[in-house]
C-alpha cells in the first residue's frame, strides 16, 4: 500500500511538473528572475556610488530614522505596498537595518508588505464590480490574469518572494477570485524574501 501511495505521489508531481513545463511556468519564472537581476545590481551599485561619491548613506538613513517616526515610513510604505508596489522595498529594508531596532522593524516592514498585498487582492475583487474599470484592467493585465488563472498559488508564490510587483500578482488573484485562505497562506512567503534580502542589505549599509 505504501508503495502504492508512493507511486501515486510521485506520478502527480510529475504531472505537475509537466504541466508547469508545458504551460511555460519555468522559462516566466527564468524571465522573471533574469529581469529582476538588472534592477537589484543596478540598485547596489546606485547605493555604492552614491555612498563612496555624493554622501554617506548611512549617515542619511541614520538621519531619516532620527527625523521621521517609524510609524510614519511604514505607514508610508504600506501605502505604496497597497498601491502596485511604486517605492522599491529595498529602500525601506536599508532604513530598517539602522534603526534602533532593526529586526522588530523589519518583520513591521514585512507585514506591511503582506497586509498592502491583501488590500490589493481586495482592489481587485472590488474591481471585478465596476465594468468599466475591469475591462480596462482585463486589456492592461491580461497576461498576468491569464498567467494566475494557470498557475494560481505559484504564481503568487512566485510574487512573494521575486522582485515582481507583488501588489500586481495581488490584484490578479482577486479579480480572478482566487481562494483568501490558500491566498494567505503563500502570501506568507513575502516575510521570507525580506528576511533574504536584509542579509544582503543589511551588510552592505
Amino acid at each position: 500500500m505504501k508503495k502504492k501511495a508512493k507511486s501515486k505521489k510521485k506520478s502527480r508531481l510529475r504531472l505537475l511538473h509537466q504541466y508547469y513545463g508545458y504551460t511555460g511556468f519555468y522559462r516566466f519564472v527564468w524571465k522573471s528572475v533574469k529581469k529582476a537581476v538588472l534592477p537589484i545590481i543596478i540598485f547596489i551599485g546606485a547605493l555604492l556610488a552614491l555612498d563612496y561619491f555624493v554622501l554617506d548613506i548611512e549617515k542619511m538613513l541614520i538621519t531619516v530614522t532620527e527625523t521621521y517616526s517609524p510609524l510614519g515610513i511604514i505607514s508610508v510604505f504600506f501605502i505604496s505596498e497597497s498601491l502596485l508596489g511604486l517605492v522599491p522595498p529595498e529602500l525601506f529594508i536599508a532604513w530598517s537595518g539602522k534603526s534602533l531596532s532593526p529586526i522588530l522593524n523589519l518583520s513591521l516592514l514585512a507585514a506591511a508588505s503582506y497586509c498592502g498585498g491583501i488590500v490589493s487582492y481586495y482592489i481587485g475583487r472590488g474591481i471585478t464590480k465596476i465594468s468599466y474599470v475591469h475591462e480596462q484592467l482585463e486589456v492592461k493585465m491580461a497576461q498576468h490574469i491569464a498567467n494566475t488563472r494557470k498557475w494560481g498559488g505559484f504564481l503568487i508564490i512566485v510574487g512573494a518572494l521575486l522582485p515582481i510587483p507583488f501588489s500586481i500578482t495581488s490584484i490578479a488573484a482577486g479579480i480572478i477570485n482566487f481562494p483568501f485562505p490558500s491566498y494567505l497562506m503563500f502570501g506568507l512567503l513575502r516575510f521570507v524574501r525580506f528576511y533574504l534580502y536584509a542579509l544582503v542589505i543589511f551588510e552592505m549599509v
